[in-house]
């Protein structure tokens, strides 16, 4: 047996794991904070850069053309989206599309709104663009919507063939021409449709997945959600993917939906911090002491995000300082 056919080459590898695209990044950023990194250290700033696109934090506060570049880093920025803003669902807020774009955008401030308005339209579907979203929802559905853009694009050229009464023989793999060509596709007019031949749906979708050059889901997956019904209207097919467990695990930024809420490494720490602000000089104030510990825990989304955004990103994803520093 040829062991070259389950290895890959120095290329390949080079390629798959986008290394080459990384350290461009770390070059040009060393060159714009010379100043900065040569104080710093050049081999550790290296090492620095590397170690934090592999834990994931280095998207943090950068420019969205940055954050889509790989597959890593657009997982990275759900996984980081999620730990920031994780309390929000355990408060049980809902939050409308603005409002979600506003939490994006502290993470990556040119972060577009028509990127959440996208995502908030699989979960709201017929519904008031303006609608209130509990977070687990706008959650699942940002992942699916971020990580799969470019497919997302191209199923909607399909689905918009299929509507007009094309064969699957004449539905033609989109291309970057056709999608300009299709400006106002996934929008009102695919809502109101009612769907399309499942079956037929899914060949044209398996076609796509073989010659396919961005990241898809499954097609396992894709064939599992299709074979239900007869019809599938498009925005029902991407919430389907949405809450498929399979496709979130394999693209491995979130947990479970039923362990969406529950870090108790995270909670520990939150349950540490509070218990330093009680018993703080600084918090010892008319109303400070352990009475105190559930009213810092109502944290508001709401709130000035501005004001929340270091002390959040800081403390790894809580609202829960927030409060702490109000009182």
């Amino acid at each position: 047996m040829n062991a070259g056919r389950f290895t890959l080459t120095v290329d390949e590898f080079l390629a798959e794991k986008n290394v080459l695209f990384y350290l461009e990044d770390a070059v040009n950023q060393l060159l714009q904070h010379k100043e900065e990194y040569i104080q710093f250290g050049i081999v550790r700033y290296f090492a620095e850069y590397f170690r934090s696109v592999k834990s994931g934090s280095h998207i943090l506060f950068r420019e969205f053309d940055y954050v889509k570049a790989t597959a890593h880093n657009r997982a990275s920025f759900i996984h980081i989206f999620w730990r920031c803003f994780r309390q929000i669902g355990k408060n049980g807020d809902l939050l409308a599309t603005m409002e979600y774009s506003s939490l994006l955008q502290l993470l990556c401030p040119d972060f577009p709104v028509e990127m959440v308005q996208k995502a908030a339209r699989i979960v709201l579907m017929e519904d008031a663009m303006d609608c209130p979203m509990c977070f687990a929802d706008f959650l699942y559905a940002f992942q699916i919507q971020f990580y799969f853009e470019e497919f997302l694009d191209s199923i909607a050229v399909i689905y918009q063939d299929l509507l007009s009464g094309k064969s699957p023989n004449t539905v033609i793999v989109p291309t970057s021409t056709s999608l300009e060509m299709h400006p106002q596709l996934a929008t009102d007019d695919i809502a109101a449709q009612d769907g399309v031949d499942s079956s037929l749906f899914c060949s044209c979708i398996e076609a796509l997945c073989e010659r396919y050059k961005h990241e898809h889901p499954a097609k396992y997956a894709i064939k599992e959600i299709l074979q239900h019904s007869k019809c599938m209207s498009f925005y029902g097919f991407l919430m389907a993917l949405a809450k498929h467990e399979g496709i979130s695990h394999n693209i491995g930024s979130l947990p479970k939906k039923g362990d969406l809420l529950f870090d108790p490494l995270m909670d520990q720490e939150l349950e540490k911090l509070i218990s330093q602000l009680t018993i703080s000089p600084a918090s010892n104030s008319s109303s400070s002491g352990p009475g105190q510990k559930e009213p810092l825990r109502k944290a508001s989304p709401r709130k000035s995000l501005q004001h929340r955004k270091r002390i959040e990103i800081e403390s790894d994803g809580s609202t829960e300082e927030t409060d702490s520093s109000e009182n």
